[in-house]
């Protein structure tokens, strides 16, 4: 859930490593990117099931919606890169009153299917956890910092693909491939995770949208989340704004499971959806990698690691136990 457990894991972690973090980095239950991938040859899946009601006052539609969300993330080699599939499938039973009669219509269709890829620009932790603690300071290393209000950035560029007949959850006439870019921040602050997410969506088509998503998550402790989300949806075909809300379980380092409601602040339609969901990360494959911002502190890091290396020889060696 947009790093849920982030900087739990960042204070865990070895200094100048990559966006790989001790426990699973998911973008459930919200639906906003979080601007770090899941890590060096990882492999994410997010799911989840839904249910919801669409009530229409203009049309005097009353529709009852089964959805399921889906992701596949991977983390490439170039650590600060990851690949998604993602997008939902739903199933409505639609009621219309015409003449005075409910005319009740089914539909089953892809709403959105897209594989894209997104890519860390900029990570203001990387340097703080390459410098390290202030030994001397507990107040520094605790309090507020300005550097928390610099957040990480990532961009993101991916295609939609249609399959099959045109579905009604779509733009009349959509093609079978349009495309989809936006821009996502994540702030990391004590407890705290905020993310925005700018997409703009099927902008080659005559039904352009522009989607902006504000992600706030606070870790309970250190297995336990909730989160609020607030979208707005700019487009000619559909327009709201939606308020989600919900919490996370961390089952283990590897394990989330997560529930979340929808609402809307409009009649046209009126909508409200619950649903819950679940991440599970495949790790056994993750190389560690290390993020340099210059020759310098890469020339540094490999010398303190060649001076471990040198002492661990001489301990086997020796057989003197570890300090």
């Amino acid at each position: 859930m947009k790093s849920i457990f982030l900087i739990l894991a960042i204070s865990l972690s070895i200094v100048a490593q990559s966006q790989y973090t001790e426990t699973i980095n998911s973008n459930r239950p919200g639906l906003s990117y979080g601007a770090y991938g899941v890590g060096n040859q990882v492999i994410q899946l997010e799911t989840g099931m839904s249910f919801g009601n669409d009530n229409h006052a203009l049309l005097l539609s009353d529709s009852d919606i089964f959805g399921i969300d889906y992701s596949i993330r991977y983390g490439l080699n170039m650590d600060r890169l990851e690949v998604i599939l993602d997008g939902r499938f739903l199933s409505e039973s639609e009621s219309i009153l015409v003449g005075g009669v409910n005319q009740v219509y089914e539909a089953s269709n892809f709403e959105r299917n897209t594989i894209g890829a997104k890519y860390l620009l900029y990570d203001p932790w990387i340097k703080r956890e390459q410098d390290g603690p202030v030994l001397t300071s507990w107040k520094a290393n605790n309090s507020f910092q300005w550097f928390h209000l610099i957040p990480a950035v990532s961009v993101y560029a991916g295609a939609n693909i249609a399959f099959g007949p045109e579905s009604k959850f779509m733009p009349p006439e959509t093609p079978n491939v349009s495309p989809r870019i936006g821009i996502i921040t994540q702030h990391n602050y004590s407890r705290w995770v905020f993310v925005t997410n700018f997409i703009y969506d099927r902008f080659t088509t005559d039904y352009p949208l522009f989607a902006a998503t504000f992600t706030l998550t606070h870790s309970l402790s250190s297995r336990f989340s909730v989160f609020g989300e607030f979208q707005s949806l700019i487009d000619d075909f559909y327009s709201d704004d939606l308020f989600r809300f919900g919490a996370a379980y961390l089952f283990d380092r590897n394990l989330q499971v997560d529930a979340f409601g929808l609402i809307n602040f409009k009649d046209t339609p009126q909508r409200w959806q619950v649903g819950v969901g679940i991440s599970y990360r495949i790790d056994q494959f993750h190389k560690e990698e290390y993020i340099f911002e210059n020759d310098e502190q890469k020339d540094e890091f490999q010398k303190k690691e060649k001076v471990k290396e040198k002492k661990q020889e001489r301990r086997e060696k020796f057989e003197i136990p570890p300090q």
